[in-house]
């Protein structure tokens, strides 16, 4: 299993993804609630585009998962990835060109990859430095309500073919989440079954032991 050499921890867990509706003191709260629950991986999603202040709470999300040990990941901005000394980068398709981003982040940097429901797109990218691939809307999404759904069957192949691991996004609950476990799904991405519940860090908790016992 691929590990991120400052955290020595695989990637495997509950990956949380945040909101891009909540800003600077109360994003800080409810992330570090997840990482108290368990959380092994948190994705900075901003979508309302670049300034001053998104860098600021980048810079404040790294030093919170640094102190609990887990990795932190920055969507879609390279440059924001490389600016704050970030573990690493999430690229989806129109993201940029995953070899050249590969180049750009060097060792010791995870790079992830959404391939939304096509396994042809997760052989690329783990051929261009992928360390990770995503695959979703794994059950209906409120975030995204028109993605494709992607087979549950993608993330055994992934295991068995590429050897990296996969990443399951999209609708995640904890009633749902066992099947994804079961299919061979290593990371959990979870947006509002994480941060819109009404106690975050036993929500997150709950989640990390979906993966005691489970397989190494």
């Amino acid at each position: 299993m691929i590990e991120l050499a400052s955290t020595r921890r695989p990637l495997r867990g509950l990956y949380a993804v945040t909101p891009d509706t909540l800003d600077g003191d109360t994003l800080l709260l409810r992330v570090e609630a997840a990482l108290r629950g368990g959380a092994r991986l948190v994705q900075f999603r901003d979508k309302r585009g670049a300034d001053a202040r998104q860098a600021e709470t980048a810079r404040a999300l790294r030093a919170l998962c640094r102190r609990y040990g887990a990795i932190f990941i920055v969507n879609d901005d390279l440059a924001l990835a490389r600016a704050i000394d970030a573990d690493g980068v999430h690229l989806g398709a129109d993201d940029g060109d995953l070899a050249a981003a590969r180049h750009a982040l060097g060792p010791g940097k995870l790079l992830g990859a959404s391939c939304y429901a096509d396994f042809e797109r997760a052989r690329a990218a783990v051929a261009a430095g992928a360390d990770y691939v995503a695959f979703g809307a794994a059950y209906p999404s409120p975030t995204k309500p028109h993605a494709a759904r992607a087979e549950h069957s993608l993330f055994a192949r992934c295991r068995d073919q590429l050897g990296v691991p996969a990443c399951a996004i999209g609708g995640i609950t904890l009633d749902n989440a066992p099947a994804l476990l079961a299919a061979g799904a290593d990371l959990l991405a979870v947006i509002s079954d994480v941060f819109e519940a009404p106690a975050i860090e036993p929500r997150a908790m709950a989640y990390q032991q979906l993966f005691q016992g489970d397989r190494a």
